[in-house]
């Protein structure tokens, strides 16, 4: 039963509804799978353990675990509309909410009651005034995955934010049901077939196609922008974005590394939390003091660039660490919720997710995170390397698509592993129109008279202000680039390694590409990965096919290789095989085998690329979705 509707001072408040999603579609009969499909979505509970509903009628079931963030004591979902005959489920929060109901308000006067305190309700009223177009006649902000079905039409939508900051996968059931959830392991067990639904598209079953709802500025990464950016616009553009983040009825944090991004991050929220930004900062905050999280080895870098940082902002610190072997022992649950065999994910997920289970302990349910930064401006150490503008844009703007294959993948499924939100404020759609849209030779690594320079120059120069107006120690705002994997200790990474070599025996590689014929592993650490994946989701079976698989340098596009040939033979993602750049390089002799997506052209592993390349195009065709535009 819809709730009554709220008076505007209410009204003012949002609900974000960061859960888990399952929703069928053309069932037979939606009663007569309620069970099953009621378990399966508890396999999701880990990202919403505050509350559960489903919509059960007809042919249609979408199931709803929600993680309260804003009002926990309302804003259940689904959602629906006057006589319940849309319906709507969201994961994620739309964070320009009020300004889209009152554009809405100014096209339609009076006609949209708005029934709850919900941010996402928004998208269900956006949908009933403006179609199955609406999601590209409006200009919706936010990190999202959500699913609208309107029985008096017998259609359903599907729509995923731009970057993929949220998670979301389709699938098919052998009685030609459409399934769509937060993450695989809900599909695995009863689809035929399923995968990754593409970011920034949405999917109307009337048309039966996908197509792109919002084209960026910059997603040409051919077209290399030129008008340059004042250093007091990107600065203001990005304190925009993160202040716009902080909604919460609930304790919150920020997750800092000591590296440049998140420490930002942190120093913009320490000069915000004082007051509630869901009032424009009339009122005081409900927890003014602002909580920040670090994790790593026993005396890793990002301990101690974190703990400075937090003394200098004053936050309440809250420093974790973890043994080798406490990673080690977490690699099974750690690839079972990230659902990848990815080796810089894995590496880099592992302290995260053990961090995110003392973030939950602390009480604690929404942090901040830096992820997108790296991408967006050139952080990545092999950066340093790029030829020209051209070059460095056209990585940019890989990078940034590749992100929710790895590091969103990263942010979200680790944290909500033991639910907590991460909010990513440098992915944030207007601040990425502003970061990537202007001149690319202002964030190269080579000023314009050809000197050296540190990676993500102008960021760092944005906010580089002096005495009582400085946000960083000017040491954390220069310091050189760490990932996080090699932050936390680098003995973290030789311990993985050390472990595979002894539990991967020589036989198990020497027959790797035929038992995993597709994304062959050539490493015995990647071998470890998906061995592990395998036990959860089976050797060769669609899941694999949803999960990023390119050579890497420090985090680099497989395309970025070309760049340099020191490069060639030392594809690790640690920033250590950025030899001459990094502080503590591998040496010059190190070297590490190609995956079977990385060799040359005209190599000895050209026959079995081709070989991934028809297994992946065969299992596309199963089920035919229509073209994406």
């Amino acid at each position: 039963q819809a709730s009554q509707p709220v008076g505007p001072s209410v009204a003012r408040g949002a609900a974000p509804a960061m859960c888990g999603i399952l929703a069928l579609f053309g069932l037979p009969s939606a009663e007569g799978v309620r069970k099953e499909v009621v378990d399966a979505a508890k396999l999701l509970r880990h990202r919403g353990p505050d509350w559960s509903g489903v919509y059960c009628q007809g042919s249609t079931i979408i199931a709803h675990e929600r993680l309260a963030i804003v009002d926990p004591d309302s804003g259940d979902q689904p959602l629906y509309n006057e006589d319940r005959s849309v319906v709507l489920g969201v994961n994620g929060e739309i964070y320009n909410h009020l300004e889209l109901r009152e554009r809405l308000e100014a096209r339609a006067p009076g006609k949209h009651t708005f029934y709850t305190k919900s941010d996402c309700e928004v998208l269900l009223r956006l949908y009933l005034e403006d179609g199955v177009d609406f999601m590209a006649k409006n200009e919706v902000c936010g990190m999202f995955a959500f699913v609208i079905w309107d029985s008096r039409k017998n259609l359903f939508v599907v729509a995923r934010d731009t970057v993929g900051i949220m998670p979301l996968y389709m699938g098919w059931g052998s009685d030609g049901a459409v399934w769509v959830a937060s993450e695989l392991k809900a599909l695995h067990q009863s689809c035929k077939r399923y995968e990754a639904f593409p970011p920034g598209h949405v999917y109307d079953s009337q048309s039966n196609r996908r197509t792109h709802f919002y084209t960026p500025r910059w997603w040409d990464g051919s077209i290399v922008p030129s008008e340059e950016i004042a250093l007091t616009a990107l600065r203001e553009a990005f304190e925009k974005s993160v202040i716009s983040h902080l909604m919460s009825d609930v304790p919150y944090g920020v997750l800092l590394s000591g590296g440049l991004d998140s420490s930002l991050v942190a120093s913009i929220m320490s000069r915000h939390c004082q007051r509630r930004v869901e009032t424009d900062g009339r009122d005081p905050a409900y927890w003014p003091q602002l909580h920040s999280f670090s994790v790593g080895l026993k005396e890793s870098p990002d301990l101690k660039a974190a703990r400075e940082v937090a003394e200098y902002l004053k936050t309440v610190h809250h420093e974790y660490t973890f043994t080798p072997q406490e990673g080690l022992d977490a690699l099974p649950d750690v690839i079972y919720h990230l659902e990848t065999f990815d080796v810089t994910t894995i590496r880099a997920s592992t302290p995260m997710y053990l961090m995110a289970r003392r973030i939950r302990a602390s009480g604690v349910k929404m942090v901040l995170s830096g992820e997108g930064a790296d991408e967006i401006f050139g952080g990545y150490l092999y950066f340093h390397k790029a030829p020209n503008a051209e070059e460095f844009h056209a990585e940019n703007v890989r990078k940034v698509k590749q992100l929710h294959l790895y590091d969103c993948l990263r942010a979200n499924k680790s944290m909500m592993a033991w639910s907590v939100e991460a909010r990513v404020p440098f992915l944030d759609r207007r601040f990425m129109e502003a970061a990537m849209s202007f001149d690319t030779r202002q964030k190269m690594c080579v000023d314009q008279g050809g000197a050296k320079r540190t990676e993500k120059w102008i960021l760092r120069k944005a906010f580089d202000l002096p005495g009582s107006r400085a946000y960083l120690p000017e040491n954390v705002l220069w310091r050189q680039k760490e990932q996080f994997s090699d932050g936390v200790g680098y003995t973290w990474i030789d311990t993985i390694k050390d472990h595979a070599a002894k539990v991967v025996t020589d036989q198990q590689m020497a027959t790797a590409e035929n038992r995993f014929p597709v994304k062959t592993p050539r490493t015995k650490e990647a071998y470890l990965f998906r061995d592990l994946f395998a036990k959860h989701f089976g050797d060769n079976t669609c899941a694999a096919n949803t999960v990023g698989w390119q050579d890497s340098i420090a985090c680099s596009s497989e395309v970025a290789l070309r760049w340099d040939a020191a490069f060639q033979g030392r594809a690790d993602a640690s920033g250590r095989a950025v030899l001459g750049v990094h502080e503590a390089a591998y040496s010059k002799d190190y070297k590490t085998a190609s995956q079977s997506s990385g060799a040359k052209e005209d190599g000895p592993d050209a026959a079995k690329r081709q070989r991934t390349a028809e297994l992946a195009a065969a299992a596309a065709s199963e089920v035919e979705l229509g073209t994406p535009e």
